[in-house]
């Protein structure tokens, strides 16, 4: 019999895993108001700012009903505002604020921290190599054909 590949298996345990590392690298620095899935947003809105919704969906692989909530909270607690486009009013846009702005040093060095915790021991060809290989899965299911792949 085949052995069974954890490819998928190990994936699910790292992100679990480092969730939970990075929650808690989130709170030594007195960070409270955001949260792992938040910072994804905020890293995406950060090389990306002013941006629909619905790109932002796209960009952040999550559902607009959870974006949506998730930015809700962002926006209670000052991090973005949501304008009408001026183009389309039926789109809203999402935009940075000055606290943003300010935060965002911050959690480049928490996401420092945890970069080398997961590169610890790792040769730069490695991780290039690594890197190549998550891009490859990514794109595979991404690809055309998969119906839970997200439009």
């Amino acid at each position: 019999m085949k052995e069974q590949r954890r490819g998928g298996f190990l994936i699910a345990k790292i992100h679990q895993l480092s969730g939970r590392i990075f929650s808690r690298i989130l709170k030594q620095h007195n960070i409270n108001e955001i949260n792992p899935a938040q910072g994804r947003i905020l890293f995406v809105l950060w090389e990306h700012d002013e941006i629909p919704i619905t790109e932002l969906s796209k960009k952040t692989q999550l559902e607009k009903s959870t974006l949506t909530a998730m930015l809700d909270r962002l926006e209670h607690d000052g991090y973005i505002r949501r304008l009408a486009s001026k183009e389309d009013r039926r789109k809203t846009i999402i935009k940075r604020t000055d606290k943003d702005k300010s935060f965002q040093r911050e959690y480049y060095q928490i996401s420092d921290e945890m970069t080398a915790l997961f590169y610890k021991d790792f040769s730069e060809t490695e991780i290039d190599r690594f890197e190549g290989y998550l891009q490859r899965i990514l794109d595979n299911l991404l690809a055309p054909g998969d119906e839970s792949r997200k439009d």
